[in-house]
């Protein structure tokens, strides 16, 4: 595992594969939709900006409109060209995030066919990490013992309404406008969210996923199988768990066959990862 840009699109992962990234390491999974032969539309990468700080990324492209895989695609290779023009001139790690952002949703706005997609970004510089996202792929931190410490928002109707107070989260996994997003990448109304800087613990999980993994787990689900363990055994619990979901519906149980994309992050410690 070397310091180096590491993008993923159209990839298709059998497990989850790991990198470093500044003080931690990052293991990433990507796939397809089960038993479908489009697409993956989700991309994702793993970019340092120096050896204590990077970003980790993740664009779902949005799968009603047209071009969903090339809105993804754009977005992460306008995010890996700020983050080296950065690294070149000296500009800050959150200028270079804002700056990939919006070159990203003037490139898909460029398209001239209604493209959009999903972001989330994961700035991590030494034990600080700081989020930025547009729709609905979200970020959480999971303490060791399974506390959620950080949730983003999803830009949706639902997600606004959980956020409101308005609908449960376990009612929200089966509600019928639950594919509905309110903010893209590429959509003229296109909004960021900016996350304040938040510390990082020794035993923290961050996750970073499209609604592939959100659609089908409850947060204390993902939250659970985040509690402990190897950090590529946990990743493959995860996808397991989202693709059981996604093949096997049950009665009272979330199944949105989807793209599964996500990316799992911890701060290196002495003992394996």
């Amino acid at each position: 595992m070397e310091l180096g840009d590491l993008l993923y699109a159209g990839r298709e992962l059998v497990e989850g594969e790991l990198h470093t990234l500044g003080v931690g390491l990052a293991a990433v999974f990507t796939a397809r939709c089960p038993d479908s032969e489009d697409l993956n539309e989700d991309c994702c990468a793993v970019i340092p900006y120096d050896e204590d700080s990077g970003i980790l990324v993740i664009a779902d492209g949005a799968g009603g409109l047209p071009n969903g895989d090339k809105a993804s695609e754009i977005t992460i290779h306008a995010l890996h060209e700020a983050m080296r023009t950065a690294r070149e001139n000296g500009t800050d790690l959150r200028s270079a995030v804002l700056d990939g952002i919006e070159k990203a949703h003037a490139e898909v706005m460029a398209l001239g066919v209604g493209a959009g997609t999903t972001l989330a970004v994961a700035q991590l510089q030494g034990q600080t990490l700081r989020t930025y996202h547009v729709g609905d792929s979200q970020i959480m931190v999971v303490g060791q013992k399974g506390k959620i410490k950080l949730a983003t928002m999803s830009h949706s109707p639902v997600g606004y309404a959980i956020e409101a107070g308005l609908l449960e989260e376990k009612d929200a996994l089966m509600h019928e406008e639950r594919h509905l997003v309110s903010n893209l990448i590429g959509q003229a109304s296109m909004h960021i969210e900016m996350g304040t800087p938040v510390e990082i613990s020794a035993r923290d999980t961050v996750i970073l996923a499209s609604d592939g993994l959100f659609d089908n787990l409850s947060m204390d689900e993902i939250a659970e199988l985040c509690r402990a363990g190897p950090l590529l055994g946990m990743t493959s619990n995860l996808a397991e768990a989202a693709k059981s979901r996604m093949t096997d519906p049950q009665e009272f149980q979330p199944s949105k066959p989807d793209d599964l994309t996500f990316i799992c992050y911890r701060r290196r410690v002495s003992a394996a990862p």
